[in-house]
Order: structure tokens, then sequence, then C-alpha cells
């Protein structure tokens, strides 16, 4: 890849890692990474496809390149396409038919559609919620699946929704696996939520519907249950599998692996104490593999299917160690074949020995940059909490760590709120990269993450402010008690539900903190309730609307747990980041807190991104980022002063 030479010495020159500059992870280095993602493994199942995808920051665009190699491992070999290689899923089994996701105008909602004297009007107009979801609005476009015959190019295929205003795959981030063919080339399964208006933004009920091609009849499968119905999958005999969650309104619920057998629907781990993220078919239907979040890391587990009445079994992990199976993509004999990665390594693809466990890298996308980079010392600590349990806590060590000296130490605050705080990767908040700009990262598993059970999970629902703010604290003091944590040189960051965190706890700091950065936190619950669009999530974990004054769990989320409530309390420097297309946590949420800090007098900076959603996806913005949150952490934090305001 190109790199822009004379801006990546200039500045890193001026950042003192303390060893040179080929010798730590940079922020250029770290956007340029291969990422790595499986196509599949071949028809012969003996080989595994995969591409690799990498941003050039000179051109600040993505190419791709396609690869094979053995499941057994061995030579990795670069092919142009990826052809007939690995079947189409999207193909019937017996070749005749094709599944296409297209978008299907149903609704007006544009000036140019109500007049077409007004070609060049740029109104939307709304009769009800859903107007906008994630970061597009809504311009009365649904995603439809249409079958098509293979043998008929030309041929414009049947909709199996037609005229219906809902979505398959599921917006924001559906996609193929919302669909499947039944073995026998039959029937179709496909993943919707067949709500519109205030309905579809308070509830999560998706459902898995049947399409018979014989009798155009769709049929309700999973109609008895209300919460979150997805990913249907058959085994090569036809026996259905799908992920549920319960709860109608609740995102983050226990996603169960149900089985539908002929004594009726099984759920396999309905008394199992964990969340499963995704599942594959063994090749007799005798098991099912998946991963799931446990104790920090991700790993992959096995569990029987009952055959007759035979009482169902718990599940076996498979992977140990410190490090995330974040994804299993296929079995190949004795191996699963997964996806591997630790918080000093992006994803690459290893075969799992399903007996032994022991792992063999078979891509190699990013090894030749990471043989020039010195590692971090990654260390599990359990922390004893304010209320007497253990909190297990990722510490993170600079490379070439020396615990004579005094290091500048950062508290890292989760988003989700329910999202694992496991070995990940992150190609923004990456700690390799924090840790190689001379930081100690404190990243605790505080209450709301799942892996350690659903009452710690859940725990944090309608307690926002309560007792995982003191997870923090506990866990931001224990580490500080090391020699080598500088305690006049500390900082609080997150995004997300992280953002809200830096928000809080920046009232309630006690002066631990020289600097807080929040990207895309919730600042005002009020008003976060009137703009945001998933109202299921704010409803569930704060308890309701603001005007409902007879819902205790409500008023004490918009009082006691507010962060505009307490906003005279600020007196550290602060940076605040906004995605000016992120309309889960909208833009004045950023605006309003960077306003209330400015009119305090207290130090800080606004990072606006004015096409970025929740995320920052742009290769250019994304060193933008890195280079400004370095910067401010370089002013606020490693060459602290003792004023804190302007």
């Amino acid at each position: 890849m190109n790199r822009i030479c004379i801006i990546i010495l200039c500045f890193f020159f001026n950042l003192n890692f303390g060893v040179s500059q080929s010798q730590v992870m940079t922020a250029e280095q770290l956007i340029e990474l291969n990422r790595v993602s499986a196509v599949g493994l071949s028809s012969d199942g003996k080989q595994v496809i995969y591409k690799t995808s990498t941003f050039d920051l000179e051109s600040n665009d993505r190419s791709s390149k396609y690869h094979s190699v053995a499941v057994t491992g061995g030579a990795i070999k670069s092919i142009a396409e990826v052809g007939n290689l690995v079947e189409d899923k999207n193909v019937s089994p017996n070749g005749e038919w094709k599944l296409v996701a297209k978008e299907v105008k149903l609704q007006k909602v544009n000036g140019s559609d109500h007049y077409e004297d007004v070609p060049s009007s740029n109104v939307y107009i709304y009769d009800e919620l859903n107007y906008r979801h994630w970061d597009t609005w809504e311009d009365g476009s649904y995603s439809h699946l249409f079958i098509q015959s293979t043998s008929n190019p030309e041929d414009s295929g049947i909709d199996l929704m037609k005229g219906k205003p809902f979505d398959c795959p599921q917006k924001p981030f559906g996609g193929d696996e919302d669909y499947i063919w039944s073995p026998d080339s039959k029937k179709i399964l496909y993943v919707t939520k067949k709500l519109s208006g205030a309905e579809y933004a308070v509830s999560t009920n998706s459902d898995i519907y049947e399409y018979n091609i014989e009798t155009q009849q769709t049929t309700n499968l999973t109609v008895a249950n209300k919460g979150y119905d997805t990913h249907p999958i058959y085994s090569a005999n036809g026996t259905l599998a799908w992920l549920q969650m319960k709860r109608d309104g609740y995102e983050s619920d226990k996603n169960d692996l149900i089985v539908r057998l002929p004594k009726g629907d099984v759920n396999l781990t309905e008394d199992w104490d964990g969340t499963v993220f995704g599942f594959i078919w063994s090749e007799d239907e005798s098991k099912i593999y998946f991963n799931a979040p446990v104790g920090g890391t991700v790993h992959a587990f096995e569990i029987d299917v009952p055959n007759g009445d035979e009482s169902k079994s718990k599940p076996r992990q498979i992977s140990h160690g410190q490090f995330d199976v974040n994804g299993i993509i296929g079995k190949s004999g004795d191996h699963l074949i997964v996806y591997r990665r630790d918080m000093n390594h992006a994803t690459e693809i290893y075969n799992l020995h399903l007996n032994s466990g022991e792992m063999k890298q078979l891509s190699a996308a990013n090894d030749a940059i990471y043989a020039d980079i010195k590692m971090s010392k990654i260390e599990k600590r359990i922390v004893r909490t304010t209320d007497g349990k253990d909190m297990p806590t990722w510490v993170i060590y600079p490379p070439d760590f020396d615990p004579t000296k005094k290091y500048p130490t950062l508290l890292y605050c989760q988003g989700g709120p329910q999202g694992a705080l496991s070995q990940f990767y992150s190609f923004r908040w990456n700690f390799q990269l924090m840790a190689a700009n001379g930081y100690i990262i404190v990243a605790p598993n505080r209450r709301g993450m799942p892996g350690y059970g659903v009452e710690w999970n859940e725990q944090i629902s309608k307690d926002y402010g309560g007792q995982n703010m003191k997870d923090y604290l506990s866990a931001i003091d224990d580490v500080a008690k090391e020699s080598y944590v500088d305690k006049d040189r500390m900082g609080c960051i997150g995004a997300s539900y992280g953002g809200y965190s830096v928000f809080y706890l920046a009232s309630r700091h006690e002066g631990r903190f020289k600097s807080f950065i929040s990207h895309d936190g919730i600042f005002n619950w009020r008003s976060m309730y009137g703009t945001t669009e998933e109202l299921f999530f704010v409803n569930w974990d704060l308890g309701g609307a603001y005007w409902d004054k007879e819902n205790s769990a409500a008023q004490k989320s918009y009082t006691e747990f507010n962060p505009i409530n307490f906003v005279d309390k600020w007196d550290t420097p602060i940076m605040i980041i906004q995605g000016g297309k992120d309309y889960r946590v909208p833009i004045g949420q950023g605006l309003e807190a960077f306003q209330a800090a400015q009119l305090q007098g207290i130090k800080s900076r606004l990072m606006y991104f004015p096409e970025e959603n929740h995320w920052v996806l742009s290769a250019q913005n994304s060193l933008v980022w890195q280079r400004e949150f370095y910067k401010w952490l370089g002013e606020t934090v490693k060459n602290v002063s003792s004023n804190n305001r302007k």
C-alpha cells in the first residue's frame, strides 16, 4: 500500500515512543492492515476460500483480493475470482432457482413522489415513526426477496413479499444469512419484522417465515415467540435450527439455540447460563457447534442434538485461551474452520481440532507487518467490586513495559451497553495502538457484559448510573495502586454507552482523571429519547418515556442517571466526537455536551464527522480520528498541566 511518508515521519517523530517507529504499531499501519473475511469452504471441503480487504490512505478507498488455503494448512494461493469454487447458498440445491434481494419502492415519501412538478425538491414527508434508521432516512423503499430462474438471466423474478412494507434482509445490518433454501428446494425461509410505524420502533419481534414455492403460501414458523428469531439454518437432512430471544423489546436478551424436532421445538441452551453468537450443524446433525462469550473471551462450543426422548446435554467448550473465536466458518473432518483474534492481532482464519482444541493458523494476511512490531503484554486481573463480586479486568501494557517506571493510564469504558469486552481487535479503539503510544489501558468487564451469566449481563438495565459505574471506578482504583501507574496522569475514554459513561463520570470522578474523551455518547436522555430511532432500546434499558411520571425506573434514569443534570460539576478537559449521520445517538448529544463545556470555560474540543455514522468508516477520517485522539491525550494526560481550565 502507498503511504504518505512525509506526514507519517513528521507526525510520529514527535511521539516519544521510546523505541523506533518500526517497532510499535502506528495509526497508519493499523488502518492499512488487511481485513480477512471467509467466502466459505470449497465444494469438496478441502479448501478455505477467503478475501482480504485493505484501505489505501492515499486514495481513501478499499481494494480486495481472493485467496485459497488447504483446511489443513500450507501454501496460500491467490485466485482471480471465486467462480464455482464455493457453492452459492442463494441458489436452490436443485440448481433451478436463485434468491436475489432488491429494493422496491412502495410508499410516497419524497416531495417529488407527491408532486410531479417539483422533481428537484428534497423534501421528506412522514406520517409515522421509523422515518430513519442507523444512518439512512427512509425513502419509501424496502428490501424484498425475489426468486429468479437460473436458466433465464432476463427473469425479473417473483417477489416473495409483494406489496408489503417489510424488509428482508433486515435493515440496517441484515445480509443473506436472513434467508435460506430448504434442502429439497421446495421452500424458502426468510427473516423479517412485519411491523411498521411506532410498532416497528418499539419492538424486536422478528420472525422466520416459510414460503412454499408450489403453493405460494407463506407461514410464520415462530409466531409464538415475541422476541428476535434469527439465523435459520437447516441440517443436511432438513432439521431446522435458529437463534431466539424471548422478550420483545430487549435487544440484548439471552440468545438461545432452538431446534425443531418431531417432538416439537427444543431449546438446547435453555438451562445454560450463556448466550449464543453463531452456529453451524455437524454433517450427521448429531451436534451443533457455536461460539459464545465466556470470561472476557469468545470461544467455540459443541452441544448434542437430542435423538428421540434422550435428555438435553450441556455445551462442551472446545477452544481455550486468551483469544476470541469470533466466528465459525465451517467444518471439515475433525476440524472447525474459525476466525480467531486477540488484542495484539487482527482476525485471521484457523482450524480448530474438535477433540484436542489445538489450533493452526491458515491465513497470514498481516504476519509480515506484525513481525516487525513489538507486542503489548495483556493481563487478566481480578478486581473486587463494591458489592463483593470478582470482576475480570483486562490490563494492556506498553511494549517494553518497565515496572520501575510510571505510565499514563486510561480507563476504557465499553459500549453496548451489553457488548462483550472480549479479546477483540478494533480498528479504531485499538488497545495495541494505545499501548504503543505509551499508555496502560484498564478495560473492566463491568456489569452488563455477556460471558459471566445472565444475571451479570442484565443487571445494568435500568441501572445505568449505578453498580456498573462503581465497577469502572473499582477497576481503575485497583490498578492505580501499582507503583507503575502515574495517578497524576490518568484519563477516561469510551464510545456509545462508553461515551455516556464518560459524560456521567466527568461529574463524579473526584479528581481521578485529568482528561475525558467521549465518542457518540449519550449526554441528555430526554433529547436522546426524542430523536433516537430504535426506541425499544431506550424503553427497555431506561424503563420507558420521560413523560411517564408514574414509572419510577424511568424517572430515575432521566434524573439520577442523566449526565446533563450534573454538567455543572464538570471541571476537567473533555474531547467530544460526534458523527453527523449517527441516528442511534444523534448529533444533538455531542453538540449539547460541547456547548455546556465551552460555556463553563472548560478546556474542550469537538471533532465532528458530517458523513460518518455511529462509527468512522473512511480511511482518511480514521487517520484524523487517531491523530486527534493522541494529540488530545498528549495535551491533557501525557503532558498534563495543573490548570484544567482555559
